[in-house]
């Protein structure tokens, strides 16, 4: 429990902005997890559609700090050497 004011008002914005880091982290991996799982059925066409799709959520939870930018470079190139193969 915050002791002062401004303590209140940082563990407010502290839980608002984890909110946003959140909501970005789990819309980054079902993308990836919805590329992954057509890959594995087999379908390249489909994910290679959806794969544009990952890698913008990808690029935006690292732009904005939710991911550090060479995990973003790991992920994208993981799930377009999954394609390629």
């Amino acid at each position: 429990m915050p002791i002062t004011k401004s303590a209140g008002k940082a563990l407010r914005g502290s839980l608002k902005k984890k909110a946003v880091n959140d909501r970005r982290k789990k819309s980054m991996k079902e993308a990836m997890k919805k590329v992954v799982k057509l890959v594995k059925d087999g379908k390249k066409d489909e994910a290679t559609k959806l794969l544009s799709v990952a890698y913008q959520a990808v690029d935006k939870a690292a732009k904005t700090g939710v991911i550090k930018k060479n995990n973003a470079s790991r992920k994208k190139s993981r799930l377009s050497k999954m394609l390629a193969k």
